[in-house]
């Protein structure tokens, strides 16, 4: 190499090592942890004969933006078109949009609306398919909530009858029960009742979508809350009183099982028998399956008429993970049966639940996640290496994680470090050593 053609990096401090904000990055015992979490998501979910699929991290920008996404579009990062001159750039100050082709997604169900409508014919006719991967959202930093984070979907497309939720549902809380968070139970509700309900109070369709979003705060807000918010909203008045009334009268559903009376309770009366069939048959299918000791009735079900869900492309079934230990929810999904139409050209019935992966890691106690062995080899800095090599690649074929370490003066702190990266033991190795011989001590 010439002397001009060679490197002229500086070395220059950059303004920050920190991940963008709103990114993180995973230490080795912390990124362990979550890869054994997935494991067990995984298993289970492959066990309920879901398979996993991969779709690409970017989607055309018009797919994603394709009025099926809700305000999770507004929060889609785009990416530039190739070969943009600052002339183009200009020309499109006004409408930004115009620069971009492509998008990093935002949730996985867009991607698998697209990959189905692209595969079709070389799949089953009721697929059902495990996605796991990072999104990508532009959101405004905050505990909890990140710009790129993991999602867990299992989605059932094909099937417009109650066992697609139902297989859904018992899959995902068995996924979690192997996590070992018992207790867990599934909210449900449907977005052709609440459409029902609040036309019979009166509210006009023009105002249906801002009286949801109200509605989707009576948790935090309560019942006096929300009413106060629907006359701020300027909704129809003699609609607000009669939901006022609807919301004052005896309520047991916290303490009545899973079922058709339930159901009915809970809404007004001349509910659409239609969406009340539907809900029952979740019920029944779920009870023959799935029966829990924690559940009002014996399955872990709560019909709560008030569910709201804010994705847009919601067209019926609606639910949400929850657990006792918790005031949030760990997962959610619901039955959209339109969006795959929107790039086939024909509808196919869809329906999916999506885990809470960065809610759910935090909950997982270390007991339950298993344990790999893995172990420490302490030697002296003579060692032949051949030898250390030699008892590394036996314990690892034994199944064992190994980390070779030379001896510090600080043989304290040495072990302490491993025990944080997840290691269990370790031993000191001297010449001539072999596995039998090895004295492996706990790790604190």
């Amino acid at each position: 190499m010439s002397r001009s053609a060679e490197p002229t990096w500086k070395n220059e401090p950059v303004a920050s090592v920190n991940p963008p904000r709103g990114m993180r990055d995973f230490l080795p015992a912390e990124k362990a942890r979550r890869e054994r979490v997935l494991a067990v998501i995984r298993r289970r979910y492959r066990a309920h004969g879901f398979d996993e699929i991969e779709t690409p991290v970017m989607e055309d920008h018009a797919r994603l933006h394709a009025g099926v996404g809700g305000d999770n579009e507004k929060l889609a990062y785009n990416v530039l078109r190739r070969g943009l001159d600052a002339e183009a750039i200009r020309a499109a100050a006004d409408d930004p949009d115009e620069l971009a082709d492509l998008g990093l997604r935002y949730d996985l169900t867009v991607p698998l609306a697209r990959f189905y409508a692209s595969h079709r014919a070389e799949l089953p006719a009721v697929f059902r398919a495990v996605q796991i991967a990072p999104v990508w959202r532009a959101e405004r930093p905050q505990k909890g909530r990140y710009r790129q984070f993991m999602q867990c979907d299992i989605d059932i497309l094909g099937d417009a009858s109650s066992r697609a939720e139902a297989e859904l549902i018992v899959a995902t809380l068995d996924a979690v029960d192997a996590l070992g968070l018992d207790g867990a139970t599934v909210r449900i509700n449907d977005r052709r009742a609440l459409e029902w309900m609040l036309e019979s109070f009166g509210f006009t369709a023009a105002e249906r979508p801002g009286v949801l979003i109200t509605i989707d705060k009576l948790d935090k807000v309560g019942p006096l809350g929300v009413i106060a918010e629907l006359h701020e909203r300027e909704a129809t008045p003699a609609a607000v009183d009669r939901f006022e009334a609807f919301l004052r009268r005896p309520q047991t559903l916290e303490h009545s099982p899973y079922g058709e009376r339930q159901i009915r309770t809970a809404l007004p009366e001349g509910a659409p028998e239609e969406v009340v069939a539907h809900l029952v048959g979740i019920g029944d299918a779920v009870a023959a399956t799935l029966v829990s000791d924690d559940a009002v009735g014996g399955i872990p079900l709560v019909f709560d008429p008030f569910l709201v869900r804010g994705m847009g492309y919601y067209t019926g079934t609606i639910f949400e993970l929850a657990h006792p230990g918790v005031a949030y929810s760990l997962g959610g999904g619901g039955r959209y049966d339109g969006m795959i139409g929107r790039f086939l050209g024909q509808d196919v019935p869809a329906v999916g639940f999506s885990l809470g992966f960065e809610r759910l890691v935090d909950l997982v106690a270390e007991s339950a996640e298993g344990e790999d062995r893995s172990v420490v080899l302490v030697h002296e800095h003579d060692m032949p290496l051949g030898e250390l090599l030699a008892l590394k690649v036996a314990l690892a074929r034994e199944g064992a994680r190994v980390r070779l370490e030379q001896r510090p003066k600080n043989l304290k702190a040495l072990l302490e470090r491993a025990s944080s990266d997840g290691y269990t033991s370790f031993a000191t190795v001297s010449r001539g050593a072999t596995v039998a011989s090895l004295d492996f001590k706990p790790l604190a």
